[in-house]
């Protein structure tokens, strides 16, 4: 029973360690300072899937009313696939990302209620700062389709007008802080 017990306790041991060596330089959880300075929170998760291969899960969310007359309520997800020119969370990036969120936003007694999809095309570049830190800048350009309805600033459900805007240009913009585990 001894034995039995040893075995175990060595095999968990083994696989905690096997489990680290997997998860070393494999995450890495991130933040952009840009998001930041706008007052919206925002969390990024990026996942080794090869050695030249990452999985970028992130999104903000910012429900502050600055304002009585302009504020800007929304939340988004975009993902991004990226492939890696040296090695994944060092040098330059290219990147396919998607995106989706809702908004609620308000600006010169007009209301904006809707969604936003699409997505794009990005490049980076990661600074490595220490063994754990990097800095990562992105620029991203693509595509984003919102829909919404747009009615005056005050309580009139009748007045909602439904319409929706294409637009093509910068859609990532970010300075972003990186821990790696």
């Amino acid at each position: 029973m001894i034995k039995v017990r040893k075995i175990l306790l060595l095999s968990l041991f083994a696989f905690g360690f096997a489990v680290q060596a997997a998860v070393a330089q494999n995450a890495a959880l991130k933040t952009n300072a840009l998001y930041w300075g706008a007052a919206t929170p925002n969390l990024n998760i990026e996942i080794g899937l090869a050695p030249k291969w990452t999985l970028d899960l992130g999104g903000a969310y910012n429900p502050f009313k600055l304002s009585d007359e302009r504020y800007a309520r929304f939340w988004f997800a975009q993902p991004e696939g990226r492939y890696w020119f040296c090695e994944k969370f060092e040098g330059h990036f290219v990147g396919l990302h998607a995106h989706g969120g809702q908004f609620y936003s308000g600006w010169n007694g007009t209301l904006y209620d809707g969604y936003m999809a699409g997505g794009g095309v990005s490049y980076g570049y990661d600074w490595i700062l220490s063994p754990h830190w990097n800095l990562e800048a992105t620029v991203g350009i693509g595509y984003a389709r919102l829909w919404y309805d747009k009615m005056p600033d005050g309580p009139c459900v009748k007045c909602k007008d439904h319409d929706f805007t294409n637009y093509f240009g910068l859609t990532k913009l970010a300075v972003t802080f990186s821990y790696i585990f």
